[in-house]
Parts: C-alpha cells; sequence; structure tokens
C-alpha cells in the first residue's frame, strides 16, 4: 500500500486544445502539463519500485482552503462560524480532480490509469490544503467467496 500527501490546492485536468497552424499542421496543446509535472514532482518520494501491474484501488480525499466567508470577524476571526459547510460543493469537480491524478501519475504508480478498477473520493475543506493519496494493489484478492472479497474491498 503507497500513502502519501501533496500539498495545495486540488486541480482539475484542462482539456487538450487542438489548433490549426497556417502551415495547415494540427497543434494538440496539454494546458495541464506543466501542473501535472509539478503534482508528480511532489509525490515521486513515494513512487513505487516498478509501476502496479494489476487492478488498483485508488482512495483521494481533496481538501480545500476555507473562504474568508466561513470565519467569523473581529475578535473570534480565527473561529469558524457554526453553518460553515464541511464539503466543498463548488468547483472543481470529484471526476476532473481523479483524471488529473491518473494522468499525473501514469508510468511512475501505475502503467496506465485505466488499471484503476475501484475509486472513493472525497472533496472537503481542510487546515492544510492538498490531496491525501492511497493506492493498493488489489490482485490476487485473499477471499475467494465473493462475499468476503466485497467485504475487503468496502474495507478500504
Amino acid at each position: 500500500m503507497i500513502e502519501f500527501f501533496v500539498p495545495g490546492k486540488p486541480q482539475a485536468l484542462k482539456r487538450h486544445r487542438t489548433y490549426r497552424m497556417p502551415n495547415g499542421k494540427t497543434v494538440r496543446v496539454d494546458p495541464s502539463k506543466d501542473s501535472k509535472a509539478s503534482f508528480l514532482a511532489k509525490a515521486m518520494e513515494y513512487r513505487p519500485e516498478e509501476p502496479l501491474r494489476g487492478p488498483i484501488y485508488l482512495g483521494v480525499k481533496c481538501l480545500f482552503p476555507r473562504p474568508k466567508s466561513h470565519y467569523r470577524t473581529g475578535k473570534y476571526a480565527h473561529t469558524l462560524k457554526d453553518n460553515a459547510p464541511q464539503w466543498h460543493t463548488s468547483v472543481p469537480d470529484t471526476d476532473n480532480i481523479l483524471k488529473f491524478i491518473g494522468d499525473a501519475l501514469n508510468g511512475i504508480f501505475w502503467l496506465d490509469d485505466r488499471q484503476i478498477v475501484w475509486v472513493r473520493a472525497m472533496k472537503r475543506y481542510g487546515d492544510t490544503p492538498g490531496i491525501e493519496i492511497k493506492i493498493e494493489d488489489i490482485q490476487p484478492l485473499p477471499y475467494k467467496r465473493h462475499e468476503d472479497a466485497m467485504r475487503f474491498v468496502l474495507s478500504l
């Protein structure tokens, strides 16, 4: 099992752009290239010796910084309001953050992100913005019965 924390505000994967040049050639640009490289650089110390090859469980907890509006004012400015939400329900979307992580860690933590067969993800507010990641090779499952295997996977 691999567990680590990458500090920084969680980001979504930005869509590739295709441009037609004046000479007729088309150029495909990845606007997330630098962000993915930065994310991977922070995660490199936790990489496995070889990329994982089987089915993978990926657990992701995205922690976002709280806006000022969640805090009280005056001498209680360091205290959260009673109605401050726990969950981060605005952009970026959880699935786009997962795509970003999948692409950023491709070839280093796993051969290809299509190996990710089980995902648990959440977005919430936290004191330290960043992404907590848990990666586990789930092949082979140590159980022969389907019910026992599902209990194991759900416990991850």
